[in-house]
């Protein structure tokens, strides 16, 4: 059994709440220009939000489809992570380089930081999450596409 829409809407907004809480609580001690950075964070967030959630549908679907369950193992927490980060790195770099007024290697490079942040972050979050509010895989099928 897939996790449903609004399981999927709660799980996305809870994860850039507290991501975006404990990147600008970074900022915050590192000494940055919070608003112009912050003003990035938040967009980033809502991009994030919108990519999670697509993002978390498609990984699903596909999981369902090749190994027949959405029940994930440590192998496929792995892989969703580093894919979930790799496809936000498209979204973000230009982003960045856009909106700080630098090169795309320089956007790049601090976005590796992000990334790295959110690499163990999704994986410790989504492990949490999925205990917190478990699916029933008793009654899954490999040819379900509820939502």
């Amino acid at each position: 059994m897939m996790k449903t829409t609004v399981d999927r809407i709660k799980s996305a907004v809870a994860f850039e709440i507290i991501g975006l809480i404990l990147i600008l609580g970074i900022i915050c001690l590192c000494g940055f220009d919070v608003s112009h950075i912050g003003v990035l964070g938040i967009a980033f967030s809502l991009m994030t939000t919108g990519w999670n959630y697509i993002y978390n549908i498609w990984f699903d679907k596909v999981m369902l489809k090749w190994v027949g369950t959405t029940n994930k193992q440590q192998k496929h927490r792995i892989l969703h992570a580093i894919l979930f980060e790799l496809g936000l790195l498209w979204i973000t770099i230009p982003v960045m380089a856009w909106w700080l007024n630098i090169k795309y290697w320089q956007a790049f490079l601090m976005d590796i930081v992000l990334v790295v942040f959110y690499l163990f972050y999704a994986y410790f979050y989504n492990v949490a999450y999925d205990k917190l509010f478990p699916v029933d895989f008793k009654h899954e099928t490999k040819h379900e596409t509820k939502q």
